[in-house]
């Protein structure tokens, strides 16, 4: 097929199938005086199930990426987790989260959602590049922005997350220079910290993300995003 492979709609009917009772389970598990969280479901499964792409045009990208980012903010908003629970949410929820969409990018070809090509950071994500970059200020390893050139850095995807958004982009375009495939991830390389970059991304997603009509006109509200008046 040219386009997204319509098999995705079949799994898509599967997560469908089960959101409610998985859920249930997430918000249930060892808070047993939320009695009255099914009452929230429907909302958060607004959130969930966009977290996965476009069911009618089987694609991804930054957008969807934010509602699984709403969705876990949610659940903090309603206290099941705290502060405490903040950096597990996105060292392991949220990055397990991003290394199965890249399985499901590459099965069923979802295509980029409102994708800038080379002129973009990513086809697919920024929070993955914005958190990545965070955890990489004041890393104890040495590694500094120019550290995506190297292979060895690379391989330590599983400890930080934006190599491994930089190595998932050199494997799916492999054979061409990444300077050609993403230009303005190899000029950020260029920047003297972590920090800088850091700061870049955070801005970048307020414009590019948050700060775009065709991302946000699809956002939910209700009565834990609420929408201010």
């Amino acid at each position: 097929m040219r386009f997204g492979n319509k098999a995705f709609r079949t799994w898509m009917d599967r997560v469908i199938a089960a959101a409610d009772e998985d859920i249930m389970v997430i918000g249930t598990a060892g808070n047993p005086e939320f009695k009255n969280f099914a009452r929230a479901i429907p909302e958060l499964k607004g959130y969930l199930l966009d977290s996965f792409g476009s069911y009618e045009r089987i694609d991804y990208g930054t957008g969807h990426e934010l509602n699984f980012f709403i969705f876990l903010y949610c659940m903090c908003k309603m206290g099941i987790y705290g502060i405490d629970d903040y950096q597990v949410l996105i060292n392991k929820v949220f990055e397990r989260y991003i290394c199965l969409m890249r399985t499901i990018q590459t099965t069923y070809y979802l295509e980029p959602a409102g994708s800038h090509g080379v002129w973009g950071l990513d086809d697919y994500q920024h929070l993955a590049f914005l958190f990545g970059a965070a955890q990489l200020v004041n890393n104890i390893d040495g590694y500094t922005p120019e550290s995506i050139h190297n292979e060895a850095a690379l391989a330590d995807c599983e400890n930080y997350m934006y190599f491994g958004c930089v190595k998932f982009i050199k494997t799916v375009k492999a054979g061409v220079p990444f300077g050609e495939t993403s230009p303005m991830l190899n000029d950020i390389s260029g920047c003297p910290n972590w920090e800088k970059v850091s700061g870049g991304m955070f801005k970048m997603f307020n414009a590019e993300v948050i700060g775009k009509l065709p991302v946000v006109k699809h956002l939910k509200f209700g009565s834990i995003l609420t929408y201010p008046q």
